[in-house]
């Protein structure tokens, strides 16, 4: 059920992303979505379709064209936000901080910046350092979550040193 409830989520977000310029969303992995900014409208059909926590990392600053924290208030989701601003924000601390939100929810999370880009490189990295993924296969989940521009800063923070 929980699989056919995922597909449904998918099917009804995907829909809403063809009439909209964001970015796809996607399903890196079971009861994760990624994408980049949601709209007004992708977040109520988010809330419908059994989506519980929207994780955003984008700055405060950055314009999301509504108030994307007290919709999703109203809509009795859980929003929390984690602010990567970009490369250098790519750390194993804040790696260990999404996994830390993604397991404090049994529902369904959407994780999102503003393209998807972020999203993914992040992922990428508690892949590897945190779950031990190989670097090349924590790479595909980040493209697969959205990541494009930052894959050499994830590979990079995937393979440094850690003191």
């Amino acid at each position: 059920m929980t699989g056919f409830r995922s597909l449904l989520l998918l099917a009804v977000l995907a829909s809403a992303n063809a009439m909209a310029t964001d970015a796809p969303l996607r399903q890196p992995r079971p009861q994760l979505l990624t994408a980049g900014q949601p709209s007004a409208q992708q977040l109520r059909d988010a809330a419908r379709s059994g989506v519980t926590t929207v994780i955003d990392l984008r700055r405060p600053e950055e314009d999301r064209g509504y108030d994307e924290g007290a919709q999703a208030e109203q809509l009795g989701l859980r929003y929390v936000r984690l602010p990567i601003a970009g490369a250098a924000d790519l750390t194993t601390a804040n790696a260990r901080t999404l996994q830390r939100l993604l397991t404090q929810d049994d529902g369904t999370t959407l994780l999102h910046c503003a393209s998807g880009n972020r999203a993914g490189a992040l992922l990428a990295l508690l892949n590897a350092r945190l779950e031990g993924a190989p670097t090349d296969d924590a790479l595909q989940l980040g493209r697969a979550a959205g990541m494009t521009s930052l894959e050499a800063s994830a590979r990079s923070a995937i393979e440094a040193t850690v003191p």
